[in-house]
This record gives structure tokens, sequence and C-alpha cells, in this order.
């Protein structure tokens, strides 16, 4: 099960992780003879998956259209941030940083959604205000990702 989790949210970060690096590699400058392009090519490439990993960590919200096993699409979407509060089925969320806030949004989270706290099973009305929480909705499923 964790698994599934961990595959979903991969599959997420590492959508905008390729956006990261399409965008650098559309930046980057041409290079100047073969000898030097080989030795800079391990170098540069080093770099770009360590800015796009770190582009990744800092992914607050977004969303991922992907291909199904059926041949159609479906949307993802994934929020990161600390929570406000709960209230039944609504988590107020607050995205962002420690030091800084993107926005709030209300999340209303179906009864059938996975609730993981500290890497084990839980119920919405465990999560607590304050705590980091990740939630991945998909169009046949909900994830709430809490640790602290």
């Amino acid at each position: 099960m964790r698994r599934r989790y961990w595959k979903l949210g991969a599959l997420a970060l590492s959508c905008v992780a390729v956006g990261a690096g399409a965008s650098l590699i559309a930046n980057a400058g041409a290079a100047t003879s073969a000898g030097a392009a080989t030795a800079k090519h391990s170098t540069a490439t080093g770099k770009k998956a360590l800015r796009a990993r770190a582009l990744v960590r800092r992914a607050v919200d977004g969303s991922v259209v992907v291909a199904t096993k059926g041949g159609k699409f479906a949307t993802v979407t994934f929020a990161r941030g600390t929570v406000s509060s709960v209230n039944g089925q609504q988590l107020t969320l607050t995205e962002g940083t420690k030091k800084a806030t993107y926005r709030t949004v209300t999340l209303t989270i179906p009864t059938t959604a996975r609730v993981r706290e500290n890497r084990r099973t839980a119920a919405l009305s465990d999560v607590t205000a304050g705590q980091r929480v990740m939630v991945i909705q998909a169009p046949q499923r909900t994830w709430v990702i809490a640790r602290g």
C-alpha cells in the first residue's frame, strides 16, 4: 500500500522535474567544442539534476495529466503545506514555506480517502493543526499523507 503512495507522489513530482529539466535544456547555451562539450556535459547534467530535485522538493501545488491504462487521460492534483484546521471532511491547508505563505485552501476530503499519519493508517480526524500534509487527488482516489 505504501508503494502505491510513493508511486503516485513520485509521478506527480517527476512531472514537475521533467518540466524544470526541459526549461533548463531550452535555456542552455551551445557547446564550444566536442571535447569541452563532453567534459562539461557530465558536470552540467549533474548540476541540472540537482536543480531539478531541489525544485521538486520546493513544489507546493500542482496538477499533472497522466495517461491511463484505458488510453484516456486523467488529472492528478497535489497540494502540500501545513494544516490550519480540520472540520469534518474539510481540511484547511496553508500552502507555502515556513517563511512565506503562497495561499490558504480548504479541501473537501471524501470519506473514501486513504489517510496516513506518520506512516500509519489513520482517520482524517487524527490529523491536527500544525502537521505537514500532502494531499493527492486522483479521479478515483484521494490520499492524505501527514507528518509531524
